[in-house]
């Protein structure tokens, strides 16, 4: 349910965030920095502990238990003594409020009612998220599924109207509290963080430095062409390995990530290969999600612009994780040379991208 692809630039994980919803560059980097540069400790959550929590609400576990392949948070597939198995997910500490945890799970319970297919946490004694010994906690039903094939028209036109749906109750009301996907939250502050902290080599910091900031600055150029454009409750993350998918259809995992941003940024996680394989794909998806709502084509101008701020993104969420010794195991490629060579050459070629003109398809 929490299996990650692999970092590449159409998929990296946003990883996280840090609460703000940027009036400025400023504030954006100060309170990336204040969230995102607390580690946690995760080393007191073992088998018991997990198990303790789980019978504290009501959820007997039977001793099966198996850790899913999550890094911002714990998630783990509990055996129970009575019923189906759970997946009892407990949340990295200082990254989110109770307060925004709730707001994401009220979303995906408007969304459930509305018969949109997303796996909601379970309530107990009226609430979906627990405490115990200090760590907060959800628990979800176990779904199955395999991930979705993005390479077939009719299954990205199932997967457009699903997210149309989605989206249609995301812009009914915004957020009060989850943060705003932008090109200060995304861009400037990770790109920030990066810098202060001494994690570039010294031969590339420069390099690194300079292309970034052209990068944001292009980002922003992109959203200058693009206009306003309507912001609205996100699933956040949505790519295909969030998509879990059955004979009847697909259904969304894992809100975590969920903010306010443009519609687009739902649908660019879905596209891969050469630009006309883009366009031809982005063409499903619109078929499918304008069943459902309208699509403005104003928003392509942001594609490319979103990509490269997930590429900045993605490498301060590993840096503001490092001390946290399961990212050490699991991303040994991070902060070596060749890692940093590679995201100037990343940068450089997104820079070329952002000027290209947008994927405009023909509806």
């Amino acid at each position: 349910m929490y299996l990650r692809p692999a970092a590449l630039a159409s998929s990296a994980r946003s990883g996280g965030g840090s609460f703000f919803i940027c009036e400025g560059q400023a504030q954006a980097a100060q309170d990336y920095n204040h969230r995102m540069d607390k580690q946690c400790d995760f080393g007191e959550l073992g088998p018991d502990t997990v198990l303790d929590a789980l019978e504290s609400v009501g959820w007997r576990g039977d001793g099966r238990l198996l850790a899913l392949n999550s890094y911002e948070n714990r998630v783990y597939q509990v055996g129970m003594d009575e019923g189906p198995p759970v997946v009892a997910k407990f949340y990295r500490p200082q990254r989110w409020s109770d307060e925004q945890i709730l707001e994401e799970h009220a979303f995906i319970a408007e969304l459930e009612q509305a018969e949109v297919p997303v796996v909601a946490p379970l309530a107990r004694a009226g609430s979906t998220l627990h405490v115990h010994d200090g760590y907060r906690f959800a628990v979800f039903p176990r779904r199955g599924g395999r991930a979705p094939e993005l390479d077939n028209s009719r299954t990205l036109e199932w997967l457009g109207r699903y997210i149309g749906r989605l989206h249609a109750i995301g812009a009914a009301r915004p957020f009060a509290l989850r943060p705003a996907l932008n090109v200060d939250s995304f861009g400037h502050a990770p790109r920030e963080f990066l810098l202060r902290h001494d994690f570039l080599p010294a031969d590339l910091a420069q390099a690194y430095a300079t292309i970034s900031a052209n990068s944001i600055d292009m980002a922003r150029a992109c959203y200058e062409r693009a206009g306003e454009v309507p912001l609205i409750r996100l699933h956040g993350d949505c790519h295909g390995g969030n998509v879990l998918w059955t004979d009847a259809g697909p259904h969304f995992v894992d809100f975590d990530d969920s903010r306010t941003g443009p519609a687009v940024q739902d649908l660019w996680m879905l596209l891969s290969g050469e630009r006309d394989d883009m366009r031809r794909q982005l063409q499903d998806v619109l078929a499918g999600y304008e069943d459902f709502r309208e699509f403005s084509p104003r928003e392509l101008h942001l594609i490319e612009a979103l990509r490269t701020l997930r590429l900045i993104h993605y490498a301060g969420w590993l840096a503001s994780r490092w001390e946290d010794p399961a990212f050490k195991l699991a991303f040994p490629w991070f902060n070596t040379q060749r890692y940093w060579q590679d995201r100037v050459l990343e940068l450089r070629e997104q820079v070329a991208l952002m000027q290209e003109p947008p994927l405009w398809t023909a509806w």
